[in-house]
């Protein structure tokens, strides 16, 4: 193009951009950001987030995960999905190159890394599995030696599965807990993750945790208890005609139960409608869970509790297994073995895959229909 005439052209452009600047009047309020849950249990809610925490939501997760700016992140969840959503904001506010996939696969996220060099990546527990699962034959040449933060959330890490990362990728797994509507309460570093198997971490700066009672009264040290969380990034509310989340002294429950060790650190024993009295006794899933998750022969477990007519519930356990060898009576020894008899699943029925939402999930209600 002529300079002549490209330089009219830029002028014109400039000066339309001005006018059109001039006459848009700013918005009268701020604006709002409503987030789906994950209906894992029941019916997706819409939850109302705050437009904006300020640079006290940034503090917060910085005081844990050490992003940097001007990065690159892969973020590999869904950015509807929260914690999507919420790597994309953290992305902007350090001006980080964001790199995004329209579907998810293994090794694809492998050369992903690779090629665009990237620093950070942002997964739920899930697409771990899958990477671990890639056989050695098919693992494309990489170089990861950039990658220093591989932030997942969305869902809790199986047992056994960070140690088996940081062996085959590297000291770089940070563990983040919390929900839609408290944000972060938790972050687990890596170090913390070696040394302490299991843990959803400590809370980041301004977050307040605290393990009550059925009182609403704390519990002592190493007890269990529900979880609550208190911080400037909770949400305002579901949407429509629902009840919000139950709260003590400012803090929201997490909807989970919990415990705090000596070294203050939060284990997550599962969701507080999980517990199931089996038998009189007091029965956790996700300890079952987690123990049929470390098994050599198994790939992904999940446990549930179900009505007994003798026992009042029991455990179904649905099981997804490396090898056929293992059978019913082999998941139920295995269980007997390492842990209180009535933890002893009644039901176990194998599946080529476990059910998940579109954010990772494991969706209970599609579980139950496998039992007779």
């Amino acid at each position: 193009m002529d300079p002549t005439v490209a330089a009219r052209v830029a002028g014109a452009t400039s000066d339309l951009l001005d006018s059109s600047v001039r006459r848009t009047a700013a918005p009268g309020e701020d604006g709002r950001t409503v987030v789906m849950t994950s209906g894992t249990t029941g019916a997706p809610k819409g939850a109302r987030r705050p437009s904006s925490a300020g640079p006290d939501a940034a503090a917060s997760i910085l005081s844990r995960i050490p992003f940097r700016a001007e990065e690159v992140h892969h973020i590999a969840p869904p950015l509807f999905h929260t914690w999507g959503f919420a790597n994309l904001q953290i992305a902007v506010m350090l001006r980080a190159t964001v790199v995004l996939r329209r579907t998810f696969d293994p090794v694809d996220l492998l050369r992903t890394l690779s090629v665009h060099r990237c620093t950070a990546l942002a997964v739920v527990p899930v697409m771990l599995q899958r990477v671990l699962e890639v056989e050695e034959g098919d693992l494309p040449p990489v170089d990861l030696g950039r990658l220093r933060i591989v932030a997942s959330s969305g869902s809790a890490l199986p047992a056994g599965l960070p140690s088996r990362w940081q062996q085959t990728y590297g000291l770089n797994l940070y563990n983040l807990y919390g929900s839609t509507e408290v944000s972060w309460a938790t972050i687990a570093t890596p170090e913390e993750l070696r040394d302490h198997p299991g843990t959803a971490g400590r809370a980041p700066r301004g977050t307040r945790l605290a393990i009550l009672g059925e009182d609403e009264q704390p519990v002592p040290t190493g007890e269990v208890g529900r979880i609550f969380v208190g911080n400037d990034l909770h949400f305002e509310g579901y949407t429509g005609d629902v009840a919000g989340k139950h709260m003590v002294e400012g803090m929201m429950a997490t909807g989970d139960v919990g415990r705090v060790d000596d070294d203050g650190l939060l284990f997550v024993a599962g969701r507080d409608d999980d517990m199931i009295v089996s038998g009189g006794e007091n029965v956790y899933p996700k300890e079952v869970e987690d123990l049929l998750a470390d098994h050599d022969d198994v790939v992904e477990a999940a446990v549930i509790g179900v009505e007994d007519p003798d026992f009042g519930q029991r455990l179904a356990a649905f099981v997804v297994r490396r090898r056929e060898s293992l059978d019913e009576t082999g998941v139920k020894a295995h269980v007997k073995a390492n842990l209180a008899r009535f933890s002893v699943p009644r039901d176990v029925v194998f599946l080529d895959e476990l059910p998940r939402n579109p954010t990772g999930k494991v969706v209970a209600k599609e579980l139950r229909r496998h039992l007779g």
